[in-house]
């Protein structure tokens, strides 16, 4: 073969390579956040980062690690949802969101469970970590572990529930492999995530995530905020056999994060689309 048709054949091998290619590429404008993260969960591959290293308090998204660490003792058996959990003075008088419950009273662990991932319960928050761990400070070194083992570098707990303090931080990067690695291995949770309110102390308290009442496929997963670091969301959806995973830490209000968190989940839903046509178009 000559020279020639060598450079005929490459050149027309370019030509014939599917455009779907460069589809990944179409650009997304930056969000009104100080940090942001999308993930196509099916293929782990991210579809948009902004700012995804930079320090922030993670405000209530630490929950999530306190979750983690609660699923993974009755999982080892070492608890029980249905055991009794007495809730102490410290975690009655705990700031912020909280459920309102006398010092005493005795819960239910999964109702102090669903108290934290549905209503954000800092009250809740600070009586399971006192249960699980012994004293909050035994927790809070736990969440520190864990931490570590899942490589979470920029991340540092002081508190089970995320109250402020300039200690407590994380970035985008950490929040999302914390969230991969405890939907992946708690799927059932989920389903606990997604509840839009339920009764407690013949009390309604509701979700905090709005964006489960107005966006089909949303399905979780946590909010947070305090003043310093902004308004935070990790929100998870489907849309046919499409799962995201969307990130924003540091909106200024509540509005923003929805409309910011609303913007990554319709670019990542149609990203994926335009891929998938352009692989069937394409052969």
């Amino acid at each position: 073969m000559t020279m020639k048709k060598k450079i005929a054949i490459l050149i027309l091998s370019f030509l014939l390579i599917p455009a779907v290619i460069f589809a990944d590429e179409r650009p997304m404008p930056p969000l009104a956040v100080k940090a942001a993260m999308l993930v196509d969960m099916t293929t782990g591959r991210i579809l948009f980062q902004q700012n995804s290293d930079r320090i922030i308090q993670p405000a209530s998204l630490s929950k999530i690690m306190s979750l983690y660490l609660i699923a993974e003792d009755i999982e080892n058996r070492k608890a029980d949802y249905s055991d009794l959990v007495t809730i102490s003075q410290n975690a009655v008088y705990t700031n912020g969101s909280k459920i309102l419950f006398e010092p005493g009273e005795q819960c239910e662990v999964f109702d102090l469970v669903k108290g934290m991932a549905i209503y954000s319960s800092n009250d809740a928050a600070v009586a399971l970590a006192e249960h699980f761990g012994g004293s909050v400070e035994q927790f809070v070194r736990r969440m520190n572990a864990k931490a570590k083992e899942m490589g979470l570098t920029h991340t540092h707990f002081v508190n089970p529930h995320g109250l402020p303090n300039t200690q407590q931080t994380t970035t985008v990067r950490d929040i999302y492999i914390l969230s991969r690695n405890y939907l992946k291995r708690f799927p059932n949770l989920r389903q606990i995530h997604s509840i839009e309110s339920f009764v407690f102390h013949d009390v309604i308290l509701r979700n905090r995530n709005d964006l489960l009442m107005s966006y089909p496929g949303v399905d979780g997963l946590k909010t947070g905020y305090v003043k310093a670091a902004g308004c935070h969301l990790v929100a998870t959806a489907t849309h046919g056999d499409m799962r995201l995973m969307a990130i924003v830490l540091g909106a200024k209000n509540a509005r923003i994060r929805a409309q910011e968190i609303t913007k990554l989940l319709d670019y990542g839903f149609e990203l994926i689309e335009e891929r998938n046509r352009g692989y069937k178009s394409g052969g």
